[in-house]
Parts: C-alpha cells; sequence; structure tokens
C-alpha cells in the first residue's frame, strides 16, 4: 500500500497534469476556430475553380492535358498521405494512416504498385516501420506557423514533377475531413488524373452544353493547361486546411477527455489518501488510548 506522501506526490503531479491539458485544451479551441473559418474560406474557392473546370473541359474534348485524361494505365498508385506534426490529438493521426493502409492492401491485391508520399511527422512515425521501402518522398510542417498555399503549392509541384517524369500513373491524396469538434472524417480524394465536379448536378449531368455556350481565347487545351495544376494544388490546399481544422478538433477533444480523466483520478486518489489517512489517525488513537489503559 503506498504510503501517505506517495499519496500526496501522485495527487499532485496528476493536478500539474491536469493543469497543462487544460491549458492545451484551450489553445487547442482558439487554433481550432481560425483554422475552421481557413478551411470554410477555401471551399467556395475550390468549388467554383471545379465549376469552371468542368465548364472549359466540356469544351476541350480530347484535347485535355495528361493531367487530366491520364496515362492511359493505372500501374502505380502515388498515395499522398497528410498528418500532423505533432501528437496528443487522440486517433487523429492512426485514422488517417489506417485508411491510405486499407489502399494499399486493395490495390496491391489488384497487382498494383503503391507508393507513398507522406506529409506529417507523426504519419511518417507510423509508417516508417513498416512501408519504409515504398515511402519515396516526405515533408513536414513543423516550422510553419500557419500552413498556406506556401505549402501546398511546394507538395503539388513535387507530385507534378513525379508524373511528368513517369514515377506513377494515379495520386490519391488521404486526409481527414472536418465537420465538427467531435467528428473528422478521413477521407481519399483523387487528384490525377484530375477528378472534375461543377458545383451543382445539372451543370455536371450537362456539362457539354454549359461548356458550347463560350467561346474560348486561347484553345480549352490551353487554359487547362494552366488550370489543371493550379487545380490540383488548391485540392491539396484544401486538404491541408481540413486536416489543420481536424487535428486541432481532435486535440480538444482530446485534451477535454484527458482533463476530466485526471479530474476523476485525482478524486480517487484522495479518497484513498483521506481512508488511509483516517486509519492511521484511529490506529494512533488506539494506541494512545491502550498505553493510558496499561499505566
Amino acid at each position: 500500500m503506498a504510503s501517505l506522501k506517495d499519496l500526496r506526490n501522485r495527487i499532485s503531479s496528476v493536478k500539474s497534469t491536469q493543469k497543462i491539458t487544460k491549458a492545451m485544451q484551450m489553445v487547442a479551441a482558439a487554433k481550432l476556430r481560425r483554422a475552421e473559418e481557413a478551411a470554410q474560406a477555401a471551399r467556395p474557392y475550390a468549388d467554383r475553380m471545379a465549376s469552371v473546370l468542368a465548364n472549359i473541359s466540356g469544351a476541350a474534348g480530347t484535347d485535355a492535358p495528361k493531367l487530366m485524361t491520364g496515362t492511359g494505365k493505372e500501374d502505380t498508385h502515388l498515395l499522398v498521405v497528410f498528418t500532423a506534426d505533432r501528437g496528443l490529438c487522440g486517433g487523429f493521426n492512426a485514422s488517417i494512416v489506417k485508411l491510405a493502409r486499407q489502399r494499399q492492401r486493395q490495390l496491391e491485391a489488384d497487382g498494383k504498385t503503391v507508393k507513398f508520399f507522406v506529409v506529417g511527422k507523426k504519419g511518417y512515425d507510423l509508417m516508417r516501420r513498416d512501408l519504409s521501402s515504398k515511402i519515396v518522398a516526405r515533408d513536414d510542417f513543423r516550422d510553419v506557423k500557419s500552413v498556406g498555399f506556401d505549402e501546398a503549392d511546394r507538395i503539388g509541384s513535387s507530385v507534378i514533377d513525379m508524373f511528368n517524369a513517369g514515377d506513377f500513373d494515379v495520386c490519391t491524396i488521404f486526409y481527414a475531413a472536418f465537420e465538427n469538434v467531435i467528428t473528422q472524417t478521413p477521407t481519399a480524394r483523387r487528384i490525377i488524373p484530375a477528378t472534375i465536379e461543377s458545383e451543382g448536378g445539372e451543370d455536371e449531368a450537362s456539362g457539354a452544353d454549359v461548356g458550347d455556350t463560350y467561346e474560348y481565347e486561347p484553345e480549352p487545351a490551353s487554359i487547362l493547361q494552366a488550370l489543371i495544376p493550379r487545380n490540383i494544388k488548391v485540392q491539396i490546399l484544401s486538404a491541408l486546411l481540413e486536416n489543420a481544422a481536424s487535428e486541432q478538433g481532435a486535440r480538444m477533444s482530446a485534451m477535454d477527455n484527458a482533463t476530466r480523466n485526471a479530474g476523476d483520478m485525482i478524486d480517487k486518489l484522495s479518497i484513498s489518501y483521506n481512508r488511509q489517512r483516517q486509519a492511521q489517525i484511529t490506529t494512533e488513537l488506539v494506541e494512545i488510548i491502550s498505553g493510558a489503559e496499561a499505566l
């Protein structure tokens, strides 16, 4: 049985931990607000660009660039996995890596070659033991205060360069889509060959008719040649911002649970301390009374 001093030390230690987790929860809540606003602000731009590209691609026909049409085969897949650079956010990182590994096993079962581009220190730490031979590139943002288009441009340029060099045929990004503080959904989205979706079902269904309404200068294929790389980087930026908001939401929930658990542990330790102290006092009283009666 632990002594009273040991129990006091444990209670003091847990209280210190509780203060840290409470502070981290408050910091995550403040960061979540900014990250959520950034993610929501990026969505209309991404949706509008998708609508414009759907319109132009209908007019381009078979002259669309390779980034949209693909190489004509799907033998090699590049999986770009976005995770956090810091931990203490529950199962956030593990859930994204789990989805990517499920896709990897599925593709390899179909006889495909799989390569990984890991973005984020924690994702790399989770994957390097079993998949180090398949990781062809990695990046992280430990020195970046807030993720922006510069980081998306860097990753997008690397992916496009790899595609132009013939290193892969299909590229899919994995990230956590932010829904609310409680829910962050691991999501997979193919970006090469580019998937073009319009804002509304009617536009998507009648893309060719919409495209015929306009005359383009220069040719639609030339416009797509410039816009498709931009769209890929915008999708990567959107994924990074969604991931940033999801990370803070997951950390806020994890730290809230940790704070509650610390409070429960403090209550249990305090009860044990009080019971042991009461038993010790009772024992001392019995010894004093017994000594007095003996005299």
